[in-house]
This record gives C-alpha cells, structure tokens and sequence, in this order.
C-alpha cells in the first residue's frame, strides 16, 4: 500500500479558519473579562458610595421632616397636618428603600466572586489556549502541511516509471 495524498488544501484551509477564529475570539475574550472588572468595581466603589450618600441625605431629610412635623406642632399649638405627616412617612419610606439597596449592593459584593468566578475561570483557560496552545497548533499544521507535501513529492518520484527499479511507497489515505 502506498499513502494517497490528494490534497492539503483541505489542513491548509482548516488553518487558516483557526487563525480567523483566534483573531475574532481573542477580543471578545477580552472584552468579556474586562466587563467582569468593570462590573466588580462598579459594584465594589460606584453602587456603594451612591448608596451610602443617599442613606445619608435620606436620613437628613427624614430628620429635617421630623423637625417641621415637630416645629409645627410647638410653634402654633396645633395639630400637624397630614400634608407634614406625609412628608415625615415618605422621607422614612426612602431612607428604608436607600438602606435595602446599600444592604443589597452589599451582599452582590459578597456573592459576586462565588457566582462570576467559575465562569470568569473559563474564560481566562480560553484565553490562555488562544493565546498559547492555538499559535502551537497552528505551527504543527504548517510542520504536517510541509511533512505531508515532502511526502507526496517523494511518493511521486517513487511512483515514476522513469526511475527503473524504484520501490514504491506504501498508500495511505490521509
């Protein structure tokens, strides 16, 4: 039997796509891997200042609501309005929302390594075969492309009837 090489376009092409899907994967990669940055500082300094300011005004607000309700009360010897009333209830509403949100941020904060980072995992080994094992894998084709071309030349000139008593290749399909 003699090896039958018909084409190496086919490992060639097969290359060449590889090298088209590392270019086209690597920045996704990377823009994938910077969003989870991103997201752990927003969470980690944007979300909690934010919070941590509007716990603070709310709670100034409730206290200068408060203050009214009781000024009113002192100052006229009557009793407060509803429309007072209603001011203190919706400023201590807020503050409450502002606190539930800051405990909220709080704990993405603290779950947000255990539920990003099995994926975030990933990516990095993603990363890592793009960046390491594909250019090796991409040398061996162009090394199996140049061994399987040397071998069909020299298959050929073994085939050649102008070279009397020339042994002949064993065939194999590749």
């Amino acid at each position: 039997d003699r090896a039958h090489v018909t084409s190496v376009e086919a490992i060639e092409a097969f290359r060449a796509n590889l090298l088209v899907y590392a270019t086209k994967a690597r920045p996704v990669l990377e823009e994938a891997c910077d969003e989870v940055s991103r997201t752990r500082q927003w969470l980690e300094t944007d979300r909690r200042l934010h919070w941590e300011n509007q716990v603070r005004c709310r709670l100034k607000d409730l206290e200068q609501a408060q203050q009214a309700l009781f000024s009113a009360g002192m100052a006229n010897l009557r009793e407060p309005t509803s429309a007072e009333k209603a001011a203190v209830q919706r400023a201590r509403h807020a503050l409450e929302d502002a606190e539930a949100r800051l405990k909220l941020v709080k704990r993405w904060n603290l779950e947000f390594d255990n539920r990003v980072e099995p994926a975030a995992k990933q990516l990095d080994h993603l990363r890592a075969v793009l960046a390491n094992a594909m250019p090796k894998a991409c040398a061996l084709l162009v090394q199996a492309i140049k061994t399987l071309d040397a071998y069909s030349g020299v298959a050929v000139l073994a085939a050649s009837p102008a070279v009397p008593g020339a042994a002949t290749a064993p065939t194999r399909r590749v």
